[in-house]
């Protein structure tokens, strides 16, 4: 007999945590992790490459129609293929990270990853990250989760993740970054983030990550999905 997949919703803003507590549960938990922003980035990484503007919605409809996205499983992670190539690091940088939202925004886009995040649970049961995931994607599961911190907090945070990366990162220039990313995901008229209804709010500006996902695996413990 096949067990149920479980699926955990991680959602929130721009460098709240998402990546690191979502990955660490999925280890504590035996899951699958997936970063549904990665998804994005990868087409906007495709849109780059390409040449296409990301503000074009019938240029991106166009390159999605033609671009094949193979979904890969790699050390308990969901990665992809894009016509047959990772991209790796380059989803990072900089020309990805300021494009990002902006493909987000474009509803051909999200219909398109939303699919593929979804076939995603042919790999098992999954905690997966993102803006949407609670609220759209898997509306359904009982397992969510709104990570949020404050805005100062989550620049210093990117800003280091920028510096081991890239070797320096701002953080009045990060902070300015992500206001602009947190309005364009609030305001957009498609699948705007926004806290799920029935998700568990975490604010982890005081919390270390070990108490962020000891509070998520311990959350799932006590409703008898693990032991």
């Amino acid at each position: 007999m096949n067990k149920p997949v479980i699926i955990v919703a991680v959602d929130g803003p721009s460098a709240s945590g998402k990546s690191t507590v979502s990955r660490r549960a999925a280890q504590a938990l035996g899951f699958v992790y997936v970063d549904s922003g990665a998804v994005y980035r990868g087409v906007t990484w495709k849109c780059v490459k390409e040449g296409v503007d990301v503000k074009d919605a019938q240029a991106v409809t166009n390159l999605l129609i033609r671009m094949n996205m193979e979904l890969v499983l790699k050390d308990q992670a969901v990665g992809y293929l894009i016509d047959g190539e990772d991209p790796g690091q380059e989803i990072r940088a900089e020309p990805v990270r300021e494009r990002v939202a902006d493909i987000a925004a474009q509803q051909s886009v999200r219909v398109y990853i939303v699919e593929k995040l979804r076939l995603m649970t042919t790999f098992g049961s999954l905690v997966m990250e993102g803006r949407d995931i609670g609220t759209v994607v898997f509306p359904d599961t009982p397992y969510k989760y709104y990570l949020d911190a404050d805005p100062e907090e989550r620049a210093r945070r990117r800003a280091a993740e920028i510096q081991q990366t890239e070797g320096a990162g701002d953080v009045s220039e990060v902070l300015s970054s992500l206001r602009r990313r947190d309005q364009k995901d609030s305001s957009r008229a498609t699948a705007p983030l926004q806290i799920a209804l029935g998700a568990r709010i975490i604010n982890s500006t005081g919390m270390s990550i070990d108490q962020v996902v000891d509070t998520i695996v311990s959350d799932l413990k006590k409703a008898g999905v693990v032991s």
